[in-house]
């Protein structure tokens, strides 16, 4: 019998067409206004050219200007939506489990906005949180002005996301994964092909606005075997362990935020203020930070800066995300998952260097290892590492630590940092997708 439901698939696809072209606007929007931000927050002046808080001599005010950002952000959030608090994802997740994926139309201006204000004032946060947020928001702001139903505007709130990612990261597979895995909890073609056309989109303008090399362009990683590939098999288990960790202990402080007798407006600012704190004892702790990505994995970092950059990035990104912030946890768990890896890889190279061990390698591995433990994102974890550093060579010792990283975290905690919070809301999660009923596909 002809289904009379497959025609409106042609909807979503011709949606997400400009949608895909729209998010490389945002993107490339939002890292403008992170770089005037910088500038004028750290330096004083009005420039929309390549900043750094890393570049700045301010001494003992760094304290103060991730606590200005914060106090900004806790106001935008008061009076303007409440719904730029957090991460990003998983406000998107709530969004499209509860609330038929409608988004407020406010949000696809607040959170850029607030993102780069966070971020421009020294918060150690990635731009893709934000970024995946507003994509997502103009899919659903999209899809609510047309008559499309709920089926319909969850694929255009997850096209214009996985546009968003593919926009900042040049990773178009890890993006549609991340679609799959994150947001549209099922696999289905009608769903999948709209997400697929707008990160082409996405792909095809991104050189337009950004640079076509890899995010992170590193040095050739060496692959010695398949004893390296279990070595880092093994490893991975270390990373699943770390990985629960680090869920466990945002929310514990997430709950400690809660407890204190101010009002939450305030919290973004006192979690700036521990960000300002660890800027004063590591400068590189300020600000996204992928350059400390790139130079850890191509191992031109020493290993004192890369352990004094794990130690005060985690501290500050831990509080100030607790805190209720905006921002986004990606690039600070891939920075943590390299400058893990980097130690790993030392220390083989030091004591056991028959097996070959090669710490860039091990670096890489580390980055994909930590998302895949935190954010439960397998998928997306291995193919984002391999695409925004190019190095697919890597692809088995990366696939290996990704699986056993995944199993040890799913081991220790329920939900992973992306889902614990809408869980602890009562709302359900899905983590695996099963064929359905004809009856209930809708």
């Amino acid at each position: 019998m002809y289904d009379n439901r497959y025609p409106r698939a042609w909807i979503t696809c011709t949606l997400a067409i400009p949608l895909g072209g729209l998010a490389v606007i945002i993107a490339k929007t939002l890292l403008i206004l992170i770089d005037l931000c910088v500038n004028f927050f750290f330096f004083g002046r009005f420039s929309l050219a390549d900043a750094t808080p890393w570049q700045s001599h301010l001494g003992y005010l760094l304290i103060a200007i991730p606590a200005i950002g914060g106090l900004l952000v806790g106001l935008m959030a008061r009076f303007g939506s409440p719904g730029i608090r957090g991460h990003g994802i998983p406000e998107a997740m709530e969004k499209i489990l509860t609330a038929e994926s409608r988004i407020p139309r406010r949000i696809t201006f607040l959170k850029p906005i607030s993102a780069a204000l966070s971020i421009g004032t020294g918060g150690p946060y990635g731009a893709e949180g934000p970024i995946i947020a507003t994509g997502g928001a103009l899919g659903s702001w999209l899809g609510q002005l047309l008559p499309a139903s709920e089926s319909e505007r969850k694929i255009l709130l997850a096209s214009g996301a996985a546009a968003g990612m593919t926009a900042i990261f040049a990773s178009p597979i890890a993006a549609i994964f991340l679609a799959i895995e994150l947001l549209l909890f099922e696999f289905r073609a009608r769903s999948f092909i709209p997400v697929m056309l707008a990160v082409v989109t996405a792909g095809i303008l991104r050189p337009t606005l950004f640079p076509a090399s890899p995010v992170f362009p590193v040095h050739p990683v060496h692959v010695a075997g398949y004893s390296t590939v279990l070595v880092h098999f093994a490893t991975g288990a270390l990373y699943g362990v770390l990985s629960a960790g680090i869920t466990k202990l945002i929310y514990k402080i997430e709950d400690g935020f809660e407890k204190l007798p101010v009002h939450w407006m305030w919290w973004p600012a006192i979690g700036g203020i521990a960000v300002g704190i660890c800027g004063v004892f590591e400068v590189r702790s300020l600000g996204v930070g992928y350059e400390n990505i790139t130079q850890t994995v191509s191992g031109s970092l020493s290993l004192g800066l890369v352990v004094s950059i794990l130690v005060f990035k985690f501290i500050s990104w831990s509080i100030s995300l607790g805190s209720g912030t905006s921002g986004g946890t990606l690039a600070p768990l891939l920075t943590f998952g390299a400058a893990l890896g980097y130690l790993v890889g030392t220390g083989f190279e030091t004591y056991l260097p028959s097996l070959h061990l090669d710490k860039g390698t091990a670096a890489l591995v580390g980055m994909a290892a930590i998302f895949a433990g935190a954010s439960r994102a397998i998928l997306t974890s291995a193919a984002f590492v391999l695409e925004s550093t190019g190095q697919f060579q890597a692809v088995l010792p990366v696939m290996a630590a990704c699986a056993s990283s995944y199993i040890v975290s799913a081991a220790l905690v329920k939900n992973s940092i992306l889902s614990e919070k809408i869980a602890r809301r009562g709302i359900y999660v899905p983590s695996e997708y099963i064929p359905v009923a004809p009856a209930l596909q809708k």
